[in-house]
C-alpha cells in the first residue's frame, strides 16, 4: 500500500462470501478477491458477456488495479475497483415498479451470463442498486463459471427478496417492505404459502413458486445440497432449463404489475394551498440557496411528493435523492424518470417519522437512512416539518437536531398553525396540544445549530422558508 493511501475500511454489509469482500477507501469501493473468486473474475473479465455489460451499464463499472487490502496475508489474490454509487438504497426503500425492474435485470443478467457459460452464486435484491432511475448490479463477485447440470443456486434468493414480495403487492395489494425491512433474508415461502392459499393458490406463478417450491424445500430439509444437485444433474437437469427456467420467470415478473391507489399526495399541488405567487417565490428561494451553498454533489429532497422541487434542484446539484412516504406517489414518479432516462434522481419510499433503521448482523450490515444522509450537502425539508411535528407528536426540537445530522446546507419551508393545510392536521388534534408550534421558536431553534443565512414569508403569509448553514 502506497504511503498517499489511507487503510481500508471494509464494508459492514459485505462479509457473507469468504471469497470476496468490498472496502472503502480515499472515495473509492474497492473489492478483494480471494484465489478462487480471482480465476472466475479473470474468465469473466474476458469474456464478450462482461464487455457488455460494461458497455450498456448493467453491471457497475470495474476495474483491476494493484492496491493491496486488509487481511492476513494471501487472503486476496487480486483487488477490484468499482465506480461508487451516489447513494446506496435497499429494497424495503423501493417502490413496486423499481422493484419490478430490479428483478428484470436480474433476470437478463443470468440468461446472458448462462448463455456466455456463467451463472450467479446469489439472487438476493441486495445485489442491486441504483443510479437515478436505472437498475445497476453491484456483485461483480457473484458471477462464476456454470457446472453442467446445476440449477441456479440463486433461485431461493430471488424469490424471497424480489419475486415474493412483487406477489404481495401484485396479488393481495399488501406493500412488502414492512416485511423485507424486518427480515433480511427475505420473505419465507411458508409465510408467503399461509397468506396465498385458498383461491390465491391460483394467482400467477403462486402455485409453482411459492407451493412447490415450499414443498420441495420441506422435503429436501434434510438432504445437502451436494446429493441434490447430483440428482438434479442425474435426471438430465442442464443450462438450457435454467435459461428456460429464467425466462418464465420474466414473463410472470411482467405480469405482476401493481396499479396505485388514488391518493391525496397524488394531486398534492392541485390541493395544497399554494397561489401562484407562492410558488413563484418558493422556487426562487430554493434555486438561491442552492446557489449559495458550498457543495451540491449530494441533496436530499424530504417529503418529495411528486418531485416537482427535486427535479429544480438536480438543475444544480450532482444527484438528488427524492424521499416520499407515498408508495403510489413514488411509483407514479419513478415511472416518469425512467421514461425520461433520469439517472440523476433517485426517487425512494420511507415514512420519515419511521425511516429505515440499520439492519442485518449487529444491525450495521445496512445502514440506517440517518447514517446515509449523513453525506448529504444540501437537505431541503419543503412543507414537511408541520406533518412531523403536529401530525406525528414530534416535539420542534427533536426535528432541528434530525436535521442537523443530514446536510450541511437545509432548506426548510415553515408551515404556519393558521395555513389551510396545517389547520387539517390540528382539526384531529386535542386543543393546546401544541403551543409551541410557531414560526418564531422554529426559527429559533434552528438558529441554535445553523446559521441563518435566508429567511423569507411567502406572499400568502402562513408559510415561512428559511436557509440555514450547520455550524460544525
Amino acid at each position: 500500500m502506497t504511503p498517499e493511501h489511507t487503510r481500508p475500511v471494509a464494508e459492514p454489509g459485505s462479509f457473507r462470501d469468504p471469497q470476496t469482500r468490498v472496502f472503502h477507501a480515499d472515495g473509492e469501493v474497492l473489492r478483494g478477491l480471494g484465489a478462487q473468486a480471482a480465476q472466475d473474475w479473470k474468465a469473466l473479465r474476458d469474456s464478450e458477456f462482461f464487455a457488455r455489460t460494461q458497455a450498456d451499464r448493467t453491471v457497475t463499472a470495474t476495474e483491476e488495479i494493484d492496491r493491496e487490502l486488509p487481511g492476513e496475508p494471501g487472503t486476496w489474490s487480486t483487488t477490484l475497483r468499482h465506480e461508487p454509487l451516489p447513494f446506496v438504497t435497499y429494497p424495503y426503500e423501493w417502490s413496486h415498479t423499481m422493484r419490478q425492474d430490479a428483478a428484470r435485470l436480474h433476470l437478463d443478467l443470468l440468461r446472458q451470463a448462462l448463455a456466455a457459460g456463467f451463472t450467479m452464486k446469489d439472487g438476493s435484491a441486495y445485489n442491486l442498486q441504483w443510479r437515478g432511475a436505472a437498475p445497476e448490479f453491484i456483485d461483480v463477485g457473484s458471477f462464476e463459471p456454470a457446472k453442467p447440470g446445476e440449477p441456479w443456486a440463486g433461485y431461493r434468493q430471488f424469490c424471497q427478496t424480489l419475486l415474493y414480495p412483487l406477489m404481495l403487492q401484485a396479488h393481495l395489494d399488501l406493500d412488502p417492505r414492512a416485511l423485507l425491512r424486518s427480515q433480511i433474508d427475505g420473505v419465507e415461502p411458508a409465510q408467503m404459502r399461509r397468506l396465498l392459499g385458498g383461491t390465491k393458490r391460483l394467482a400467477a406463478g403462486v402455485l409453482k413458486h411459492v407451493h412447490l417450491h415450499d414443498s420441495i424445500q420441506s422435503r429436501n430439509a434434510d438432504r445437502s445440497t451436494g446429493a441434490v444437485r447430483d440428482q438434479l444433474r442425474d435426471a438430465g437437469f442442464n443450462t438450457e432449463l435454467v435459461i428456460a427456467a429464467a425466462k418464465a420467470t420474466a414473463k410472470l415478473v411482467a405480469k405482476l404489475d401493481w396499479a396505485p391507489p388514488a391518493t391525496h399526495w397524488g394531486d398534492y399541488r392541485e390541493t395544497c394551498s399554494y397561489s401562484e405567487d407562492d410558488r413563484a417565490a418558493k422556487q426562487r428561494f430554493v434555486d438561491s440557496a442552492l446557489e449559495a451553498a458550498d457543495k451540491t454533489d449530494l441533496v436530499l429532497d424530504l417529503g418529495a411528493n411528486d418531485g416537482v422541487f427535486s427535479r429544480q434542484a438536480a438543475a444544480k446539484a450532482g444527484y438528488v435523492v427524492a424521499v416520499e412516504a407515498d408508495p403510489a406517489v413514488v411509483d407514479t414518479l419513478y415511472r416518469q424518470l425512467r421514461a425520461e432516462g433520469e439517472k440523476r434522481i433517485l426517487p425512494i419510499v420511507m415514512d420519515l417519522a419511521d425511516p429505515s433503521p440499520g439492519g442485518g448482523w449487529a444491525s450495521h450490515e445496512r445502514a440506517s437512512f440517518a447514517d446515509r444522509a449523513a453525506k448529504a450537502d444540501v437537505t431541503l425539508a419543503l412543507a414537511l416539518v408541520h406533518h412531523l411535528a403536529i401530525g406525528r407528536n414530534v416535539p420542534l426540537p427533536a426535528i432541528v437536531d434530525w436535521l442537523a445530522g443530514m446536510g450541511h446546507t437545509v432548506v426548510v419551508e415553515f408551515v404556519h398553525a393558521e395555513d389551510p393545510m396545517a389547520r387539517k392536521l390540528l382539526a384531529n388534534k386535542p386543543d393546546g396540544l401544541f403551543p409551541d408550534y410557531h414560526v418564531e421558536t422554529f426559527v429559533r431553534l434552528l438558529g441554535e445549530r445553523f446559521d441563518i443565512a435566508k429567511r423569507e414569508t411567502l406572499p400568502g403569509g402562513t408559510r415561512t422558508l428559511v436557509a440555514g448553514v450547520r455550524r460544525d
